[in-house]
Formats: structure tokens, C-alpha cells, sequence
């Protein structure tokens, strides 16, 4: 039994590393004549592992080449549709441009054109201007007529005859004056508006010459409108006019505004004056240059006769000697 005891802890010599003490586990296993299974199911999952990865890149990088792919043609196809809303943006920015600038220019023009009709019609408002005070002044001077101050609106001037004491009395005139190519119908209307605002009977129009009266003002100088009684004249006609109707007024004076309405054929006869009275005025105008006519040729005769007389009374200038030579010599041959 003791024996058996020392044989069994006995050391020995480990048949597999020679008494190194160093061996590994792989080395251990084929020394034995044995397979790692462990070892080998880890490098097969570590394999599988490692050729799902290789897949998974494989697919993973396929998946990526495609969606750049996909992302360059949609790219390209969103900046050709963008390069083509900024052509149109672009067109439309050029046609706004184009509009504006359009604009602008019609806006100078009219800015110019603007300036150049307010310069006119401060001209005009100044020629206008000048025609009331001249014509103010001049009215100032007639006998028995008084005229109002610039009046603010409503018409000109308020012309009246005045009384014994100078007082001025009814009716009162509205009067327009009027410097313009042609006294237009709007005109007339205006006057019988003004008329009305200053609760007259009687309104003139006063054109600066006959030129600016229409063939219907000559024909109809005087005349019932809208329930005013309008006269139109021109600086020219207006006291010969005023002479005419004087009478009138002072009928109306007493009678009432209505007195011509209730005697039409005085308002006619009226008519008629002044047109017969603008004829004869024309053949006095005829008759006037006539006249000159005939004092300029009358002149121009004289002169010409005057001419036939004294060359006639000039004394004859007498041959000379020589020439009274050959004239003796000629008649003697």
C-alpha cells in the first residue's frame, strides 16, 4: 500500500510539453490528435460574420451608387427646371425693366409736356389778365358807366350806368371778357351761370376781336338763354352797343327784367339792330379803306403828273458846234 501511495505522487514528466510547462491550447489539442470545435465555430461565425459584412458593404455601397445616381439626375433635372423658371424670371425681370423704364420715359414726357401747358396757360391766365384791366380801364372812361373791381369768381366785372348822383343801377351786368381763338359754347353757358349766381338779368361776353366770335354769336348777338338775356360784342362794338340798349335797361329798370320777355318783338327788332348796325359798320370799313385806296392813288397820280410837268417845262439842252456843222454840210449836199 505504500508503495502504491509513492507511485501514484510520483511527478513525472508531462509526455506533451517536455516538462516546458508552456503550451497552448491549439498546440495541446493537435499534439492529442483532437479539433477545437470552440476555435472552429468561432472562425466560422467570425467568417460569416465577416462575408455578411462584406455583403451588407457590397448591397450598402450599391444602395448609396444608386441614390447618387438618382440624386445627380433629379439634381440636374431641378437646375434645368431652375435655369428655366430664371430664363423667365430673367424675361420677366427684362420686360418689368423694359415697362419701367417706358415709364419713366412717358413720365418725363408728360412731365415736360406738364411744364410746357402750365407755362402756356400761365400765359394765357396773364394775356386774360391783361385783357379785363385793359378793358377796365378803357370802361372807366365812358360816360354814365360804372364797372366793378376784379371780381374773385362768378365773372369779371359788374358793369352798370350810373344815376344823376353817380350811383350805379340796375340792372347790374355780369361781364366775361374773353382773348381766346374762338368763344366757345362752354363759354356762354359759364356766363349764364354767373348770371345766375349773381342774380343778374343781363350778362356780356366780350371777345377782344370779331375774328373770336362765331357765325351764331354774330347772327344771334342778343338773346334770351336759360332765363338770362346775353349780349355778345366785342371791345370794339361794346359802347355803341351799350348806346343801343340803353333804352332797355332803363325800361327794365322800371318795368321789371321781365319786360323783354313780355315783348318779343322788341327782343327781335333788337336782333336785328345789331345785326344791321355790324353790316353797315362793315361797309363803313369798306368805304374807310376805299377811301384810302382812292387818297393813295389820288397821291400817287399827283405825283406822276407832277413829274410829266416839270419835265415838260425844262429847257432844251442846245446841239454843239460841231454837230450844227454836219447839219449845214447835209443840207447843202
Amino acid at each position: 500500500m505504500t508503495n502504491e501511495s509513492s507511485t501514484a505522487n510520483e511527478t513525472i514528466e508531462c509526455p506533451l510539453c517536455s516538462g516546458a510547462g508552456k503550451l497552448k491550447r491549439t498546440e495541446i489539442l493537435d499534439r492529442l490528435g483532437m479539433r477545437d470545435a470552440a476555435r472552429v465555430a468561432q472562425l466560422s461565425a467570425e467568417e460569416a460574420f465577416r462575408l455578411l459584412q462584406s455583403k451588407h458593404d457590397h448591397d450598402h455601397q450599391t444602395a448609396w451608387s444608386r441614390f447618387e445616381a438618382e440624386l445627380a439626375k433629379r439634381t440636374v433635372e431641378i437646375r434645368e427646371g431652375h435655369k428655366d423658371e430664371l430664363r423667365s424670371a430673367q424675361s420677366g425681370r427684362d420686360d418689368l425693366t423694359r415697362r419701367i423704364e417706358d415709364c419713366l420715359r412717358e413720365l418725363a414726357d408728360l412731365r415736360e409736356r406738364n411744364q410746357a401747358l402750365q407755362s402756356e396757360l400761365s400765359k394765357v391766365a396773364r394775356v386774360g389778365k391783361r385783357e379785363e384791366m385793359d378793358f377796365a380801364e378803357e370802361a372807366r372812361t365812358w360816360a354814365g358807366i360804372a364797372v366793378s373791381e376784379k371780381l374773385p369768381k362768378n365773372g369779371d366785372f359788374i358793369l352798370a350806368y350810373r344815376d344823376a348822383s353817380g350811383a350805379a343801377v340796375e340792372p347790374r351786368i355780369v361781364v366775361d371778357n374773353k382773348d381766346k381763338a374762338v368763344v366757345s359754347e362752354g363759354d356762354i353757358k359759364k356766363l349764364i351761370r354767373d348770371a345766375k349766381e349773381r342774380r343778374s338779368a343781363v350778362g356780356i361776353i366780350v371777345a377782344r376781336d370779331e375774328s373770336q366770335l362765331r357765325q351764331i354769336d354774330r347772327e344771334m348777338r342778343w338773346g334770351q338763354e336759360d332765363g338770362v338775356w346775353v349780349l355778345r360784342t366785342t371791345r370794339h362794338w361794346l359802347p355803341r352797343d351799350l348806346e343801343v340798349l340803353k333804352p332797355l335797361f332803363e325800361r327794365m329798370r322800371t318795368e321789371g327784367p321781365n319786360f323783354l320777355q313780355k315783348n318779343s318783338a322788341l327782343a327781335e327788332e333788337v336782333r336785328r339792330t345789331f345785326v344791321d348796325l355790324d353790316e353797315v359798320e362793315k361797309e363803313l370799313k369798306k368805304a374807310a379803306k376805299a377811301i384810302d385806296a382812292a387818297s393813295g392813288l389820288t397821291a400817287k397820280y399827283r405825283g406822276r403828273l407832277q413829274g410829266l410837268c416839270d419835265d415838260a417845262a425844262a429847257p432844251k439842252i442846245a446841239p454843239k458846234p460841231q454837230q450844227d456843222d454836219r447839219v449845214r454840210q447835209t443840207a447843202g449836199a
